[in-house]
């Protein structure tokens, strides 16, 4: 699983030695896959790795990258998909930050693109965590999405997995959902997700070049 690679190029070749080394079936690429342009990069990205791949779109990804995500992998955004038995649900983008970057939702545009796709213990795919969870900026300000909170209370997720925020890589277990933020890919963070009997997850050690 990786998120927020923002063009970082040496992610290629350690995501696909650690795929092998896990024995990994897929990848999930939570979004930011470029850092504002070229957003036929993600296209390039995307073929690179040596298993298929599930994405969403980040933030800082343009709109214009949706069709080169599509070429090269299943794209996850507003749609939802059965993998191993389990539904996934993807949303891309963010809620709205301070920065201003090209892909940004208001929180009531998230809820009316999510609500369509919901359906109890699906596993969420999203770029934005759900306000709470792994969102903690500097400051310990929480700037997750509030619309995504709702869904997650109102539909009991088996798994939430989301980036965007770098400051809060973790894995937190609450209710019975489990919730997951891999770190960005371009400081050589990623997770595993193993979607057995029991979905877990784990974070895998920094790679350090």
């Amino acid at each position: 699983m990786l998120s927020d690679v923002h063009s970082s190029n040496r992610t290629i070749a350690w995501a696909n030695r650690l795929a092998k080394e896990y024995g990994a079936d897929a990848f999930i690429v939570l979004g930011d896959i470029v850092n504002f342009s070229p957003a036929d990069w993600a296209e390039e990205f995307l073929n690179s790795l040596d298993l298929p791949a599930y994405a969403v779109p980040g933030n800082c990804d343009p709109p214009a990258v949706l069709p080169y995500i599509d070429r090269a992998a299943t794209s996850l955004h507003e749609r939802k998909a059965e993998v191993g038995g389990i539904t996934f649900i993807g949303l891309g983008g963010s809620n709205p930050t301070i920065f201003d970057t090209p892909f940004e939702l208001e929180e009531d545009e998230i809820s009316r693109k999510l609500e369509p796709l919901m359906e109890q213990n699906a596993v969420m795919i999203l770029h934005c965590p759900p306000y709470g969870y792994l969102d903690k900026v500097m400051g310990d300000k929480h700037v997750g999405s509030t619309a995504i909170l709702e869904m997650v209370r109102q539909y009991r997720p088996r798994a939430v997995i989301s980036g965007h925020i770098h400051e809060d890589r973790g894995v937190i277990r609450e209710d019975g959902t489990l919730f997951m933020n891999p770190g960005a890919a371009k400081d050589g963070h990623s997770a595993l997700l193993d979607i057995g009997n029991e979905i877990s997850g784990v974070l895998l050690d920094k790679v350090v070049e």
